[in-house]
């Protein structure tokens, strides 16, 4: 699933995507037709007769919602469940420690699960753009290439930041966070506070357990609070990765599109110490041995089938008021949109003809890329679509409840006057707060920021300093700080700097940044941008690893006044812009931190249906069937699924439709296996649900009524962008890999029988 943030400017890039890409799809719609029959040289899967679909999912319209695995327990949500066929009981989807539920990880971004007894781990292809950019070269290009490990010695490092978390236990904390916050009447101190009880949780949580992570999380816009511990794994390497044609295939073309035809699927492994416990890469660390993993589904897969991702969605919006609808309309996103097609057609003009370049600047491509397309089709959702309208009447509806007895009246009056509030004095400072984040983009001065900053809190006693800058986070930022060296290119980090100063030329003199003056003085054109910057870099040693983590670890503000470094110079004279922004957000949002839980209790007391939390990165679950939709109401249906004949059918041998030659070679020999479904007539590649997933979701596992693997959660389609803000069931889809895709790929195109066989499959082509 590509990255669907909300506001936050640079949200789109701090989230795992891929592919993105606004062009119609390069093969007609996949509109409902009868079945063709299965190749001559296939084997079904299935023989027996079909029983019938159950008629309670046939008619299951999805109301959408992210939801708490404990939220499964609850009465509603266990008797939808046991209609649309779960074939065990629904408290096992309350308990992360569950069979299904802990074989779920994040990888910090994306989503993932453990799918072998030694630690193996799927998730999509474009979650792994990091780890093939931190392995690749000018010479070996694993990005388009691909890899293959035969062995646990040829498995590669995915680089010192990789992760992969676990979740242990869920707990509420509600009443410790919240307590006694209304009788703190300044907003700053209100928020002050509530960072410093979330501090306090997670040292109790973390304290004399090693390879523990915790967070004390909000939900439901601050009315909630759960105490999140996770495992957390150090060493992750790259076992397979398809070439870039199948794993990326149709790129920033078929991205948010329907039909899909892309395997986008990777397998990780997950590596501990000799005695079990998380550890740093050591060549002789050891494969986790997860307590459960999933297990590749027994029958195949149906439309109309019961299925649920289980995963780490990143954020949505469907808590927020229309005013923040309203700010994302006429501002964040039509501002976003200008800022990504500047920035990706700055990146195209800097890299071309220069292949390390281009690896290095992959990451940001995709994500650029990505997130145009997403913006483009949110705005579209809430505009067009009128799901902004939406929005609105739902606000109407509250405020009259509100308003319709003086009891509610006086208790939940204020909110939402408090929110427009807040988001006035936002709209004050908004634009040159964008552009001050968007200097965290060239890698170096987002480097020196960072040093500074952590110049600045380490003379602190650990329980006063930032949260990000606390000693817990100190190994982060060091491995940070070390990874710099795979993502880094010095043409690269200039053009993104250059064009960040550029764009805050062009802003309005009265919404313009400090920073830019700071930068670069009173000549604002381009070419004394450009010339500013290139005299930063020339006098910086940031591009060098030890100086780096020296300067990290040891440097002193007053010694950092004292360096000649131009970054460090210029990180240290925007320090006070930072600040005073950090300042300012702090004290809006303890604001907020009263305003938004009323607003979520009116919301309970109106609405008898439960509702779901906006995602936060912690373990969701979501539910429903797969089904087609109508992109239009006179349009034909759309199949649920897509064949691999029609993979064949978009090869124009060139990027980014580019099919490697062994899958080429193996379907012309017609070798299919038992991969095949009979309904679909071939071996089926992705398939279509009403899932409710977002950003985060990326690799998600998804899973059938019986809890066992059927496919990985990759993509949603462009009319149901804007379901970050409102659920449409009539067309919101998830797109997802299909597992029989993925064994088939393994088994009959690039030779991974040892990992099929590790899956509990027998390689079955010859």
């Amino acid at each position: 699933m590509r990255s669907r943030s909300g506001l936050g400017l640079l949200g789109v890039f701090l989230f795992a995507g891929a592919c993105g890409g606004e062009a119609p799809p390069a093969s007609p719609p996949a509109a409902r037709t009868t079945p063709p029959a299965p190749p001559a040289s296939a084997t079904a899967t299935a023989t027996a007769p079909e029983a019938p679909p159950n008629p309670e999912a046939v008619a299951f319209q999805n109301p959408g919602g992210m939801w708490m695995p404990h939220q499964l327990a609850e009465g509603a949500h266990a008797a939808t469940l046991k209609k649309l066929g779960l074939a065990f009981d629904p408290k096992d989807l309350s308990d992360p420690t569950s069979g299904v539920l802990s074989s779920i990880v994040s990888l910090g971004g994306c989503s993932a699960s453990f799918v072998s007894e030694e630690g193996l781990v799927a998730t999509n292809h474009h979650c792994a753009t990091g780890a093939l950019q931190h392995n690749s070269s000018g010479t070996q290009n694993l990005l388009e290439d691909g890899y293959l490990a035969k062995t646990r010695a040829e498995e590669k490092s995915n680089g010192p930041q990789a992760r992969v978390f676990v979740t242990r236990a869920v707990t509420e904390v509600t009443d410790k966070v919240r307590k006694g916050l209304a009788e703190i009447k300044d907003d700053r101190a209100r928020w002050k506070e509530i960072e410093k009880r979330q501090k306090e949780i997670v040292a109790a949580c973390e304290k004399d357990r090693a390879g523990v992570r915790c967070s004390a999380s909000s939900f439901y816009e601050g009315e909630r609070f759960f105490l999140v511990e996770q495992l957390e794994i150090r060493d992750v390497r790259l076992v397979w990765a398809p070439p870039a044609g199948v794993g990326n295939y149709g790129g920033e073309i078929d991205n948010w599109r329907w039909p899909r035809h892309t395997g986008d699927v990777t397998l990780f492994r997950a590596y501990v110490g000799k005695d079990g416990k998380p550890a740093d890469y050591a060549p002789d660390n050891v494969p986790y041995r997860p307590a459960h993993h999933l297990k590749i589904a027994s029958a195949p897969l149906r439309e109309h089938d019961l299925v649920f991702v289980a995963g780490y969605p990143a954020r949505t919006s469907t808590l927020k008021t229309s005013a923040e609808v309203e700010e994302a309309v006429s501002w964040a996103y039509p501002r976003r949109q200008k800022m990504l097609e500047d920035y990706l057609a700055r990146l195209e003009a800097t890299t071309k003809d220069d292949k390390e370049a281009k690896i290095r600047a992959t990451s940001f491509v995709r994500r650029f890329g990505n997130g145009l397309t997403n913006t483009k089709g949110q705005l579209e959702g809430l505009v067009k679509g009128g799901l902004a309208a939406q929005k609105a009447e739902q606000d109407k509806q509250l405020r009259a409840f509100v308003e319709g007895a003086q009891e509610r009246k006086a208790k939940w009056g204020k909110a939402l006057a408090t929110v427009d509030e807040v988001l006035a004095v936002q709209a004050t400072h908004r634009e040159a707060d964008a552009e001050l984040d968007e200097l965290a983009l060239p890698r170096l001065l987002s480097a020196a920021m960072t040093i500074v900053r952590m110049a600045e809190e380490r003379p602190k006693p650990d329980a006063e300093r930032d949260p990000e800058y606390q000693a817990r986070n100190w190994p982060r930022h060091e491995q940070a700080m070390k990874a710099l060296a795979s993502s880094y290119h010095r043409k690269v980090d200039e053009a993104l700097f250059a064009l960040a100063l550029e764009r805050m030329a062009a802003a309005p003199a009265k919404e313009r940044s400090k920073a830019l003056a700071i930068a670069c003085g009173k000549d604002t054109s381009a070419e004394a941008i450009a010339k500013a910057v290139s005299a930063r870099y020339a006098t910086t040693k940031l591009d060098d690893e030890k100086t780096r983590l020296e300067l990290l670890t040891k440097a002193t503000t007053a010694e950092l006044a004292k360096s000649k470094d131009g970054l460090v110079q210029l990180a240290l004279a925007l320090r006070p812009l930072t600040k005073d922004a950090d300042e300012r957000k702090e004290r809006l949002q303890g604001k907020l931190a009263l305003a938004k839980p009323q607003l979520i209790e009116a919301r309970r007391a109106m609405t008898e249906a439960p509702f779901a939390p906006d995602a936060n990165s912690t373990l969701r679950i979501t539910y429903g069937t797969v089904r087609g939709y109508k992109p239009t109401p006179q349009a034909n249906v759309y199949e649920p699924f897509t064949k691999l004949s029609q993979v064949i059918a978009k090869n124009q041998k060139k990027s980014p439709f580019l099919v490697p030659e062994p899958l080429v070679r193996a379907f012309e020999a017609k070798r299919f296996g038992p991969y095949v479904d009979a309904r679909v007539g071939e071996v089926p590649v992705d398939f279509l649900a009403d899932l409710h997933i977002t950003g985060g979701n990326s690799g998600s596992a998804t899973l059938n009524a019986k809890g066992e693997l059927v496919g990985l959660a990759f993509d949603g389609n462009y009319e149901s962008m804007a379901s970050d803000w409102v659920f449409v069931p009539e067309i919101t889809r998830s797109i997802h890999v299909d597992v029989r895709y993925v064994l088939w790929l393994l088994d009959a195109v690039f030779g991974g029988d040892h990992l099929v066989k590790e899956m509990g499959r027998a390689p079955s082509v010859d």
